[in-house]
């Protein structure tokens, strides 16, 4: 009960200075990158939140058009994602690159496998690119890999 208080406040403070962070490379911005800002937030609360319902077919429409042609997802990759079911996702860090039109974070995902019973912790290393032409934040890291290994 304490660790997953901790593990609350963790996350609550990391999206705290996150929001710090975007609020004051916002100040004195135009209100184009106001926007890119709060786009940026909204982007990565829905992602959150498909990826915490494990909801992995409409996770793949955050993924960039390009990094999928490079990268595609196979129907097995799909298949093995749709084995878990996520039970945290706790941010661990979060940094803005590139002017502000790049984004990282950090992301802690545990997932719990219901075929073999068992939760394990994976770390997801986001990258969040500003599309300007579609004028939306893509994800240019693919989605969590269960089967990565420590």
């Amino acid at each position: 009960m304490i660790k997953r208080q901790i593990h609350k406040d963790l996350r609550r403070l990391a999206l705290l200075l996150m929001t710090v962070t975007f609020a004051l490379s916002a100040c004195g911005g135009s209100q184009s990158k106001r926007q890119v800002e709060k786009s940026l937030g909204d982007t990565l609360k829905q992602y959150e939140t498909i990826v915490r319902w494990s909801q992995w077919d409409a996770a793949v429409d955050f993924i960039a058009p390009e990094y999928l042609l490079e990268n595609p997802i196979s129907q097995l990759d799909m298949d093995r994602l749709r084995l878990f079911h996520v039970t945290t996702y706790t941010i661990r860090s979060a940094g803005r690159f590139d002017g502000g039109m790049t984004a990282r974070q950090v992301v802690e995902i545990k997932m719990y496998n219901k075929r073999q019973g068992v939760e394990r912790s994976y770390t997801d290393n986001q990258e969040w690119r500003y599309d300007e032409e579609s004028k939306r934040w893509r994800l240019h890291s693919g989605l969590p890999d269960p089967t990565q290994r420590y």
